[in-house]
């Protein structure tokens, strides 16, 4: 296959988890990737290990809170690769926040910015290049904590419901445009983001497990997929439980709470 006639798959937060194994896989698919990562020495590390398929990996350096560097790495994309096939925002933070504590305000902004406005700004550039070409597909990463706001969660759960929610909306509004949106919602997968939980973790899963499926939902266009399966029951039970019982529910639990930020702050990949 000739390179012009490879498909293109444009991934931000690839230096770790998630993101570098779908890069994984779609390079060993035989795909072009533009990758974007805040830390490009580790993408770059990365990069170098693939041999001779390094040649179809061009290296982006962007922390996608900054709108104004995501929107100029699109545009290195446009001019240098061309456009994407498949867009998948990715990269994300997971912290936990206390809304009783002032200081943890700017924290729960980080995280929209993030989640939520870092997936925004990493699709809009494609969105009407993709709409005039007639067809590719936006990949949205989300959580199973979008299912209900879960105590100790506030952000995390309010941004990855956040972003069920984006995919929805932009589903409807670009599917007539020839444009597949595609919502990835992953339970627990040992990544960096998930190294610091203290709490059990049902149906963990590794990365590349992960990722080959990621890249077989995508492929077929599901428009929201739960990885694995098993969690995709615990997804709809949660969203299926009336509000009051619900309620009765975790708030007879110990509250499994994720790490707050005490010291070095976390940062998307």
């Amino acid at each position: 296959m000739s390179g012009a006639a490879r498909p293109l798959v444009f991934i931000t937060g690839a230096s770790s988890g998630i993101g570098q194994a779908l890069a994984a896989r779609y390079l060993a698919q035989g795909a072009r990737l533009a990758l974007v990562a805040r830390r490009v020495d580790a993408l770059r590390h990365w990069a170098d290990a693939q041999g001779d398929a390094a040649g179809r990996v061009a290296l982006y350096q962007a922390d996608v809170r900054d709108t104004e560097a995501v929107l100029a790495v699109a545009a290195r994309c446009l001019a240098g690769q061309g456009l994407p096939d498949i867009v998948i925002a990715n990269a994300g933070v997971s912290i936990g926040v206390d809304l009783s504590l002032a200081e943890d305000l700017p924290v729960l902004r980080e995280l929209y910015e993030t989640n939520v406005l870092g997936m925004a700004a990493t699709f809009q550039p494609f969105i009407e290049p993709m709409a005039q070409r007639g067809s590719g597909t936006l990949v949205g990463v989300a959580s199973v904590a979008a299912a209900r706001g879960l105590p100790g969660h506030a952000g995390y759960c309010g941004t990855k419901g956040a972003v069920v929610q984006m995919c929805e909306t932009l589903r409807g509004e670009l599917r007539p445009r020839g444009i597949r949106v595609v919502t990835l919602t992953p339970g627990y997968v040992a990544t960096p983001l998930t190294a610091h939980n203290d709490y059990p973790m049902p149906f963990l899963m590794n990365a590349d497990d992960f990722a080959a499926r990621a890249v077989q939902a995508i492929g077929r266009g599901a428009r929201f997929t739960v990885i694995p399966w098993p969690m995709g029951v615990v997804y709809a039970v949660l969203r299926a439980l009336p509000r009051g019982l619900f309620d009765a529910l975790v708030g007879s639990q110990k509250h499994r709470k994720k790490r707050r930020r005490t010291s070095e702050p976390d940062s998307p990949a």
